[in-house]
């Protein structure tokens, strides 16, 4: 199982990673996609929303589950990948494959990145799935 050192995590699963300035990607982690199972839709009907943390941004749907996706920070939703949206690239399944590379899922614009630090580090994050 995979903990990059340069994401936060949070408890539903999800990470965030800050690139320049306030813009982010956030993505499930390898942990949550392998929980899954190969994934066959992802669904994000909020771009160009802002939400709050903790607040649905979208759904993915796996072979025997749908589960939502939750924001790890607040911020405005700017991008949802294109590989992965059904009328682009459609290829789900890079999240099982590259869960924090090209199968990231939403890149967001943070409204306050001071909320990064409640998020959890990549050390915490592993002694919660363990």
């Amino acid at each position: 199982m995979n903990f990059p050192d340069n994401l936060k995590y949070t408890s539903e699963h999800e990470w965030v990673r800050l690139e320049d300035g306030h813009i982010a990607y956030v993505g499930i982690t390898d942990f949550a996609q392998s929980e899954l199972d190969e994934l066959v839709y992802i669904e994000v009907e909020t771009v160009g929303e802002t939400l709050e943390k903790d607040e649905p941004f979208g759904t993915v749907e796996a072979v025997k589950t749908t589960s939502e996706l939750f924001m790890p920070v607040s911020g405005k939703i700017l991008e949802f990948n294109p590989a992965l949206d059904e009328s682009e690239g459609d290829d789900p399944t890079l999240v099982n494959s590259d869960p924090y590379g090209e199968g990231w899922i939403i890149k967001m614009e943070v409204s306050d990145p001071g909320e990064l630090e409640s998020l959890m580090d990549a050390e915490a994050y592993e002694k919660l799935v363990s």
